[in-house]
Formats: C-alpha cells, sequence, structure tokens
C-alpha cells in the first residue's frame, strides 16, 4: 500500500480550499464565530478543517469513503486486519474490546494494575473480573505485567473465562513474554485484549519489544497520541480477524463515540500513520539512541539509578522499550512525588508520572539532543541539592491481598448504597473505587469487601499525602457501600 497518502487529510484539505459556503455545524464556521484571541493563538488553518461528517468526508460510524481508506491504511501499517480510529481516546477503544467480547455475567481474566477504563467497561458490560496480581519489583517499588505461569493457573481454574487482557507494555516499558501468552490463551479459544497505550512505537522498530499484532493477539488498544505524534485523545483499536467479528467491533465503539467526531483529531491519526509508516524505524532509532545516551548519564549520577537490560530475566521481565527513563530517586531520601516537585518549581521541567521512588520520563520523537541534555542538567542540579544519604528510609507500604469479590462491580455500582466513615467500613461491600494513582493499582473495586488492612494501607498512604484518588468524597473521610438488610426476628 503507499503509505504516503492521507486520504482523510488530503480530503480536509481539498475541501477548505473548495470553501463551501457553510450552513451547518460548527457554529464557528471557519473561525469567524469563535472568540478572537483563540482564533489567532490556533490559526486559521485549523479552524478550517474543523468539520464534520458531511458526505466529501465520510463518517466514523460508518465508514465507506476517506476515512475507510485511511483506517485501511492504519492496518496495514499496524499488521492488523482491522483498525479503527477512536477520537474517545484508548479509554474509549479499550472499551470497546472488552464490550465487544463480553456479555452480562461473563468473567475477564485481567491483571490487577488496571487502567480505569478497563474496570469502567466492566461495569458497563456486567462482567465478572478475574484479577491475576502483577509481579512486584520490591527493589524499584514498581509492578510489572502478569506471567504466563499465572495466566495459565487462572485458566485453569476459569476455562470458561470470555478473554484475557494483558498490559503490554507497562507503564514503565517492560513486557512479558507476550507471544508465549498469546499461544496458550489461544490454546483455550480465548481472545486475547492488550492494553497497548504506551507502546505505539514497537510497532516501527525491531529493537523495541514485540507488538500485540505481531504477538497474534486478538484486539490491541494504542495510544497513537503518546508516543507516535498524533493529537491527544486520537487511538487506533487494532483487530486480528477469527475470534473477535469485527462488525461487533465496529457497533460497540460506533456506540460509544460521540456523533460529533473532531476531524482534527482523526486527520492526525491519518498523517502520524503516513509518519510512522514511512520514517517510524529511523524516528524510533534517534529516540531509543538518546535514551539509552541519557540512561549511561544518568547511571553516572551519585544517588539516581535507571535501568536498563540488567533488569531483564525474569518471567514478568522478558523485554523492555529503552525509550522509558524510570529514574529511582531513593537514594537521595527523597520520594518521587518530592523530586517531580523540585523540576517543577525550580526547572520548569515536567515528568510523565511519580510515585514513591521514582520519576518516569518519556524519550520520543519529539526529543533533540537540547532536551535530552536540558534533562541532564536539570537532575544533576536536583542532586546537588538533595545530595545522597547515608542511610536510606525503607517507605515500603505492602499492597494487601486482593479484596473478596461477593458482587460484581455492575451489580454494587448501581446497587443501594449508603455513606459510612472509611475507618469504620471494615467487612462492608464498596460501591466505588479507591486506587492511588500512580501506580494505578485498585486497593478496592465495586463489589469488593473492605478489610482492616485495606483500611490501614490507604490511610497510610493519605496521611503522607500520596495521590489517593476515586471516592466521591475526596478525603477520604467517607465512602459508599451496599446497603445490609437486617434480619429480621
Amino acid at each position: 500500500m503507499d503509505h504516503n497518502r492521507t486520504p482523510l487529510f488530503s480530503a480536509l484539505r481539498r475541501h477548505a480550499e473548495n470553501n463551501p459556503l457553510q450552513f451547518h455545524i460548527p457554529g464557528h464556521k471557519k473561525g469567524v464565530g469563535t472568540d478572537s484571541e483563540f482564533r489567532n493563538f490556533i490559526g486559521d488553518n485549523a479552524l478550517s478543517i474543523d468539520l464534520i461528517n458531511i458526505a466529501p468526508l465520510d463518517d466514523l460510524h460508518q465508514p465507506t469513503g476517506v476515512i475507510e481508506e485511511s483506517q485501511k491504511l492504519a492496518a496495514d501499517a499496524f499488521g492488523a486486519d482491522y483498525t479503527f480510529f477512536s477520537v474517545q481516546g484508548t479509554s474509549g477503544a479499550i472499551m470497546t474490546m472488552i464490550m465487544s467480547v463480553c456479555a452480562p455475567g461473563d468473567k475477564i481474566i485481567v491483571p490487577r494494575n488496571v487502567h480505569k477504563s478497563i474496570m469502567s467497561a466492566i461495569i458497563f458490560a456486567g462482567a465478572r473480573p478475574v484479577f491475576i496480581s502483577p509481579a512486584r519489583d520490591s527493589n524499584l517499588g514498581i509492578d510489572h505485567g502478569i506471567t504466563t505461569r499465572s495466566v495459565r493457573r487462572a485458566l485453569e481454574r476459569h476455562p470458561d473465562a470470555k478473554a484475557v487482557l494483558v498490559i503490554n507494555p507497562t507503564y514503565f516499558g517492560i513486557c512479558a513474554n507476550l507471544k508465549e501468552i498469546v499461544d496458550l490463551v489461544h490454546s483455550y479459544d480465548i481472545p486475547v485484549l492488550v492494553d497497548e497505550a504506551h507502546g505505539v512505537l514497537i510497532h516501527f522498530n525491531d529493537e523495541l519489544p514485540m507488538s500485540a499484532m505481531q504477538a497474534g493477539a486478538d484486539l490491541a488498544a494504542t495510544s497513537v497520541h503518546k508516543l507516535g505524534g498524533s493529537m491527544t485523545q486520537s487511538s487506533v483499536l487494532n483487530l486480528k480477524a477469527g475470534r473477535v467479528n469485527p462488525q461487533r467491533v465496529q457497533t460497540i465503539i460506533s456506540m460509544l463515540t460521540t456523533t460529533s467526531t473532531s476531524y482534527i483529531l482523526l486527520a492526525s491519526l491519518d498523517t502520524s500513520r503516513r509518519n510512522l509508516a514511512v520514517n517510524g524505524h529511523a524516528i524510533a532509532e534517534k529516540a531509543i539512541g538518546l535514551a539509552q545516551h541519557a540512561r549511561e548519564e544518568i547511571n553516572a549520577i551519585p544517588g539516581l539509578y535507571c535501568f536498563g537490560k540488567e533488569i531483564l530475566g525474569g518471567e514478568a521481565t522478558f523485554d523492555y522499550d529503552p525509550t522509558k527513563l524510570t529514574i529511582h530517586v531513593r537514594h537521595l531520601g527523597i520520594t518521587g512525588y518530592e523530586a517531580e516537585n523540585w523540576l517543577r518549581d525550580n526547572i520548569n521541567l515536567e515528568v510523565e508520572l511519580s510515585d514513591m521512588y521514582n520519576i518516569l520520563c518519556l524519550i520520543t520523537p519529539g526529543d533533540t539532543e537540547d532536551s535530552i541534555s536540558q534533562l541532564l542538567g536539570a537532575l544533576r542540579a536536583m542532586v546537588e541539592h538533595y545530595p545522597q544519604v547515608e542511610e536510606v528510609q525503607e517507605l515500603v507500604v505492602k499492597i494487601p491481598e486482593i479484596p473478596q469479590l461477593s458482587l460484581t462491580p455492575r451489580e454494587a455500582f448501581y446497587g443501594e448504597t449508603e455513606v459510612l466513615p472509611f475507618k469504620e467500613s471494615a467487612g462492608r461491600i464498596i460501591a466505588e473505587f479507591i486506587y492511588v494513582y500512580p501506580p494505578g493499582i485498585p486497593i478496592l473495586l465495586p463489589g469488593e469487601v473492605i478489610s482492616q488492612s485495606n483500611i490501614d494501607y490507604i490511610v497510610d498512604h493519605v496521611e503522607v499525602g500520596l495521590p489517593v484518588k476515586g471516592p466521591e468524597d475526596r478525603s477520604i473521610q467517607f465512602v459508599k457501600v451496599i446497603v445490609e438488610e437486617s434480619a429480621i426476628f
């Protein structure tokens, strides 16, 4: 296929150049009706292609023209049989994956450290999650993926599951043996869904881990906007034909997608596919080189550590994406949160995330030797401010055991509830989410029984100022639980 073509973007440009008289939405009509300061900042070119699904521009909900052509080109680029554009971000693509294969009451095997969109989809579908604990790295204080061994155990206990979901790569760039997991799950004739939000570049360079489509997965939600150059909120859903019905996927993604689809976002997917298909190997190679140079320099700075190939060798650490720089700061006697805030307040530098022990910096095709040099200078300045300490305070708080699931998340989320003081809620069934993000592992999900260890763990995090999120009461003083019927005597 000719990947220099951009069917949708080219059609949008032609339409703007024709300058038709518009009596349809959007109401700003090529920017004339929008705020003048915003128009001057954004520019008339962008506003001229902020259009809707009129006939020459096709319709994302039932594509038969330039959008269909663009999606076919994307499928070829990503090694898929079908590719669906998402303007609802990767969250929308993930929800589509799950709702395409799960009906009410169906089991789905998922890692415990799932993105909240996965749990949202499980609630919408009425599915019953079977959780697998991710492998935990006690040295770095982060979670990796799930192992083949744990997937095998889950399948032996739940051979009636409708799907297995895998995160690959993890936020920190770590991969398990995805091909091995896919082959195992397929031996049960069960589809594999992959949260590939942080793996768009792995499709285009063999120095990076294997992609979901290369491994033979059935569906994969991939964030083009995160690392591949498209605009925020634009992603793709890739499908291998066989175990999942593509028409069903089209129906579900249409149900979840606004009818006022953004053609600017769609055009950015079309053009980013061109750039990745034509130049992806070279731009990924450049990012890898910059990242490896940065990694070497970071490891020469006293008190900092950025893992590389030496982390590999375990079942959960089969491969890694070197463009993710996980910088361990514990030996400076500070938390990752403190490091993030110091870099923001003193250097005007923003990192991707921070947690108890680490900060994560992403090296992308948008980086240059100059940006890497500035990052290294900022880290050296931070180390001068926080010199390495003699004794490192261990602040390890163990993740409590996964609670008992007494109701499906959907039953609990929509059930009759009451509000209790959180510290007095042990033994009750929670009706909302509580999680610490990052790293994003849910501590409590709707339908689970609250234990005292869960309460203690969450209170410890709140008291040291870590980001506990989820409940309607942001202070975590109160929690919604399922109403219990009193016995009748």
